[in-house]
């Protein structure tokens, strides 16, 4: 119970956070006569959004344009590795721009593949703006989650250096990875504990495949991509059927709902006693998810750079509208029966089914 209450207690004073510092920080008008800042040389931000949010991102939707968005945010901070570096060797810069400055080497990195589309996608912005690709990435990473439902202001800082040299190949973790082995991957790149990395899958209620399975292009992992919800981590959790490890289906598991797709890698999170437990604890418990992914993107994006040298530029990151999300749930047709449940210490919350027959999942449209 004393842990409980803890937990509660550190939530309320993350999310109260922001609006207490708002409220002491003395922010500056910005040359465009429309806009404040908590620092000068963030002013130049809000053009960049609004450019983003019209041009990129479709007038403000969470579609697939900020589902690759925020892809792109992850393959590219990803690629370092202390312990590479270690052995005399380039361990790759984090989040450097460094997928989009040598796009003629990391895009085609098999972990990486279809990374190109949003690469092609932003690289106007970024020449248009003067921005370093890897300020760049994350920005856009940032403002693209802002378009979803749901979803917590993440942060972001300004002022990465332009990459020099690429990341090596092998340090994207890949779907049909082991548990193991993705957990050691992040462990190396940033320090991130167990917890941390079930923090980061949060970004999957937001997201959809087009090269796990070709044949199935915009398969999102969810029945509501559109929406950063709890539901991943309940539909992950539904009885599922492993196929084995060909090349066209490789790292995917069958989902009982039509439409949907599931990684490998999500299904093995969900039931290993290491993460069962973290992954059930954000079934339902909308705040709690939204705290900290925040706090674990804040970490991923900074990877490779030191945050005292960088300027925190977060309020010109759109909040997020909290309209049309609802608590967890159970598809149409699905009862608590039909859920895997691995966490031995914690009972699995009472959820109620949606009405009617089983449905099917409608694929993310291309932009």
């Amino acid at each position: 119970m004393a842990f409980k209450q803890l937990l509660t207690a550190a939530l309320s004073i993350a999310l109260a956070l922001p609006f207490s510092q708002a409220a002491i920080t003395r922010r500056v008008a910005c040359p465009d006569g429309v806009n404040t800042a908590t620092n000068a040389a963030c002013c130049a931000l809000f053009a960049v959004r609004d450019d983003i949010q019209q041009n990129l991102f479709d007038g403000g939707e969470c579609g697939e344009e900020v589902h690759e968005s925020l892809r792109l945010t992850f393959h590219d901070a990803i690629g370092i590795s202390p312990s590479l570096a270690a052995t005399g060797k380039f361990g790759g810069g984090g989040a450097d721009g460094s997928i989009m400055i040598f796009d003629d080497i990391e895009p085609n990195f098999h972990a990486n593949n279809g990374v190109d589309e949003i690469i092609n996608a932003q690289k106007p912005f970024v020449a248009k703006h003067n921005m370093t690709a890897g300020d760049f990435i994350q920005f856009a990473g940032a403002v693209g989650v802002s378009n979803c439902p749901g979803a917590p202001q993440l942060s972001f800082f300004l002022g990465r250096p332009a990459a020099t040299q690429p990341a090596p190949d092998g340090l994207v973790p890949e779907p049909f990875d082991s548990v193991t082995d993705i957990l050691n991957r992040f462990a190396d790149a940033g320090g991130f504990t167990i917890q941390e990395v079930v923090w980061l899958l949060a970004s999957h209620s937001i997201a959809a495949a087009d090269h796990v399975d070709p044949t199935i292009p915009g398969s999102p992992f969810d029945s509501t991509p559109e929406i950063f919800d709890t539901q991943f981590f309940v539909e992950t959790l539904l009885k599922g059927t492993l196929f084995p490890g060909t090349s066209g289906n490789q790292g995917e598991v069958e989902s009982p709902l039509a439409g949907e797709i599931r990684l490998q890698s999500d299904a093995d999170f969900a039931r290993d006693s290491r993460t069962a437990c973290e992954w059930q604890s954000f079934v339902n418990n909308q705040p709690r998810m939204q705290v900290l992914f925040k706090a674990a993107m804040q970490k991923l994006s900074i990877l490779g750079h030191d945050l005292t040298q960088m300027i925190d530029c977060s309020d010109v990151i759109p909040v997020p509208p909290s309209t049309a999300v609802r608590g967890s749930h159970l598809p149409a047709g699905n009862t608590l029966d039909d859920i895997e449940q691995a966490c031995a210490s914690t009972p699995f919350p009472s959820l109620t089914a949606d009405p009617g027959p089983a449905t099917s999942v409608a694929p993310v449209p291309p932009s």
